[in-house]
């Protein structure tokens, strides 16, 4: 526990589960509506096939601007009413997907959502920092993503059942209950973390020194990086799954099941790099599974060529899983890692760290799923190029450290 963060009331099997379910929301408003993509698609006009991936990929976009805004506001304000003026912006963001009459209205509410579930995204993150440091970081944020991953594990099941029942509106008005959930449980049982002394002021020039100052820390940089590479494939897999599942493979309503499989392999990771982590090292943990992404991407990419880009589904599948759990090694590691240096400005920190790695992430990820030709050839290889990149900024970030420094 930080010495200059205040303690949370919040046993941490409470905590945990608010924590997972706050930074979750961006996963629900993602996952859930990939079942519906063609419907909407249809209903709204989306000029080409590939544009229904824009409905994903706008979410990420609003994600990305909305984290500039929310991590400095929360240094002003604190966490909790940046947290709470986020879900309110997502509520409003989900009201204009209701009632949106052209793609054109849907793709400016899914901007709109984005921007909003910045704000328990982003900050949630430095409310986390405000009380843990290191490896116990690390680790709470390890099996926060194990909880948190069963809700993209579920959530296009969800996404199908409501598809059914009452067509694709029906999906942003479970979103918008969801959010007022968890806006009652957060205000109610969260305590501020941020004491008054600590916030910093807004301006433009407080902003600018604070970036200033991040991107002059070889690690963070370095390691946020890395972030948006691991990320950058799999925004590319997220957007084009609905394709990729049912129209090559023509899984039909078994999609939700075969996407959930991997959102488990992505999480029983997670819940192990919360355990290992203790043991190797973040580092050391996170550089080892980057290789194997890029080892076995790589691979798979040149097998690929056997099936004509489209390999069976089952063999598909094995390499999905595996890649998974590698990126579930790397991930929840490397957001701490780039964390570590900034406990003394987390939320612009947090901030800069998500936005630069999102705006990293969301155009090569949205570049990798346009290209998507109904092979397997574009996403297997942005796997293996992304990977070995990410290993490259790791490697980077580390090359400043000194002989003193120790692998926490």
């Amino acid at each position: 526990m930080s010495r200059t963060a205040t303690r949370s009331v919040l046993s941490t099997t409470e905590f945990v589960p608010l924590v997972a379910l706050l930074i979750s929301l961006v996963a629900l408003a993602t996952d859930a509506m990939l079942p519906a993509l063609p419907e909407i698609g249809r209903d709204l006009g989306a000029p080409r096939p590939n544009d229904v991936q824009f409905v994903v990929t706008s979410l990420f976009l609003g994600l990305g601007l909305g984290q500039v805004i929310f991590g400095p506001l929360s240094d002003r304000i604190g966490r909790k009413p940046a947290i709470h003026a986020g879900l309110a912006l997502f509520m409003v963001g989900c009201l204009v997907c209701v009632f949106a009459p052209t793609f054109e209205a849907m793709i400016a509410g899914r901007i709109l959502q984005g921007i909003g579930v910045a704000g328990p995204r982003i900050v949630t993150i430095a409310l986390v920092r405000d009380q843990y440091e290191g490896r116990r970081m690390a680790r709470l944020m390890s099996f926060t993503m194990a909880v948190f991953i069963m809700v993209p594990a579920v959530a296009p099941a969800m996404g199908q059942g409501i598809l059914w029942l009452g067509g694709w509106r029906g999906i942003f008005i479970t979103f918008l209950v969801v959010a007022a959930i968890v806006f009652a449980w957060f205000a109610v049982r969260q305590p501020e973390t941020l004491p008054t002394d600590r916030r910093r002021p807004i301006s433009p020039r407080a902003v600018g020194q604070a970036v200033g100052e991040i991107v002059r820390i070889r690690a963070a940089l370095g390691y946020t990086i890395a972030t948006g590479f691991v990320f950058a494939p799999f925004v590319a897999y997220l957007s084009s799954a609905q394709q990729i599942f049912q129209d090559v493979y023509g899984t039909g309503a078994l999609f939700p099941l075969y996407f959930g499989v991997l959102a488990l392999a992505f999480g029983a990771a997670a819940l192990v790099n919360g355990r290992l982590v203790m043991k190797h090292g973040m580092r050391r943990l996170s550089k080892a599974a980057a290789a194997s992404v890029f080892l076995i991407s790589a691979v798979a990419f040149a097998g690929a060529f056997a099936f004509g880009g489209v390999p069976p589904l089952w063999l598909l599948m094995v390499y999905f899983v595996a890649i998974f759990m590698c990126v579930g090694l790397v991930f929840g590691n490397l957001n701490a890692l780039a964390m570590e240096p900034l406990g003394h400005i987390a939320g612009i920190g947090a901030a800069v760290v998500a936005s630069l790695s999102t705006f990293i992430s969301v155009p090569l990820g949205a570049l990798v799923g346009q290209s998507f030709d109904g092979t397997m050839y574009a996403q297997v290889g942005s796997f293996a190029i992304f990977g070995a990149g990410t290993f490259a900024a790791m490697k980077w970030a580390e090359s400043g450290r000194g002989r003193e420094a120790v692998d926490r």
